[in-house]
């Protein structure tokens, strides 16, 4: 689960992480008396997506001249004016694909003079099942390239649960950003508060991009400048705060409506939609189509025991998705029975009048009495030997249609 920039960092300030004054904003009037509250006279405009490179991002609406989802702002007026622009347009960044997301919200910040930019981001490294801290004196929009061009300049530690956060990682940290004196003691203090909040929300990452250095009367703070959190989602059930915080309106409808009968959904890229019952056979059936020379459009897990409904809403969920052209059902039935896949598979079928190849594998517990039940419901459906076979067939059942 994912959450937006000034959600992230109200979090992050209730841990003890530095962050410049923001509101939030859902309107253009909002947006103003955001910025009448701030210090000002320099306020940062920021469109609210969950997802990043919102700064190099263009609205669809504004045309190729249209400036970013972030912009500076020297007046209230700029303020009024942006927020007019952004608010109800649609922006498209290099992580959003050409469709882009609505902006349905803004984050009205208070500008502030930047020197030096660093990344630093808490993930979980299952390589060594500990918290990685990942720092990069190279900080900014353009970060993805660091890490393709000169992957030298990223640092990467992992922190022991064992002993949990210990002096010697900030130290660590701060000489990986090059910071010395007060700066370093500021990383420490910052790496801290991160290292808090992702034990405290169970999240699986916290990135900041930038980190900065902003010059100010009081001396040289280092304040994160933005921030993107995510979180378990399995774990929400001991968060019903965070989970408040969710904005569905971010998130694909499909996989939505697949959390609401608790099946596992994603959407995919490809043209072949799966229907399978367990996550290591749906691994091994993406897996199998692409070895067969066409791509799966989804991940969609059943589970170990779904009903004829929650098989119905599954199978109706992969045909609303217009890029697939072909359906494989692969079930081995365990705890799930073939014959209750055959019901739903029929159900489904029938209520969404099927068009697009179907191929189905079933084995397992009642597989006879699932196989009659496909053979006798009248639709134009294939049956599978096995797993190579049922691949084989819906490949070929595509490319001919």
């Amino acid at each position: 689960m994912n959450i937006h920039e000034y959600q992230a960092k109200d979090l992050l300030a209730k841990h003890g992480v530095a962050v410049p004054k923001g509101i939030p904003a859902m309107s253009v009037e909002e947006a103003v008396a955001a910025a009448k509250e701030l210090p000002g006279p320099l306020y940062v405009v920021k469109a609210q997506i969950h997802a990043g490179g919102r700064g190099k991002g263009k609205f669809k609406e504004l045309g190729a001249d249209a400036k970013g989802g972030v912009r500076l702002a020297n007046s209230i007026e700029e303020v009024e004016a942006a927020a007019k622009e952004m608010l109800g347009n649609t922006l498209v960044t290099v992580q959003t694909g050409e469709e882009g997301k609505q902006v349905n919200r803004l984050y009205i910040t208070d500008g502030v003079d930047i020197g030096n930019e660093f990344y630093l981001a808490l993930l979980v490294d299952r390589a060594t099942s500990r918290i990685a801290v990942v720092a990069s004196t190279e900080g900014g929009m353009d970060i993805e390239d660091v890490a393709h061009k000169t992957p030298e300049k990223i640092h990467t530690i992992t922190i022991d649960p064992a002993t949990g956060l210990m002096p010697h990682h900030g130290r660590v940290v701060a000489a990986a950003l090059e910071l010395k004196g007060d700066l370093a003691k500021q990383a420490a203090k910052i790496l801290a508060g991160l290292y808090k909040t992702f034990l405290a929300t169970d999240a699986e990452q916290i990135e900041i991009n930038p980190l900065a250095i902003c010059p100010g009367d009081d001396g040289d703070q280092l304040l994160v400048l933005d921030a993107k959190l995510g979180f378990d989602g399995n774990a929400m059930f001991r968060h019903a705060d965070i989970e408040e915080l969710r904005d569905i309106t971010e998130e694909d409808p499909a996989e939505v409506e697949a959390s609401e009968y608790d099946l596992a959904y994603i959407k995919l890229d490809g043209n072949i939609g799966c229907m399978v019952n367990g996550a290591g056979l749906a691994m091994a059936t993406m897996d199998i189509i692409k070895l067969n020379g066409e791509f799966p459009a989804n991940f969609l897990d059943v589970g170990g025991g779904a009903s004829t409904e929650k098989v119905t809403a599954a199978f109706k969920i992969i045909l609303r998705d217009p890029a697939v052209k072909g359906i494989l059902v692969n079930i081995f039935g365990g705890i799930m029975k073939c014959d209750i896949i055959a019901d739903g598979i029929v159900a489904a079928a029938k209520e969404v009048n099927l068009s697009v190849p179907l191929v189905v594998r079933l084995e397992g517990t009642n597989v006879k009495k699932g196989k009659e039940i496909l053979e006798n419901s009248g639709l134009p459906i294939v049956p599978a030997n096995d797993l190579g076979d049922a691949a084989k067939k819906i490949v070929a059942e595509v490319r001919a249609a």
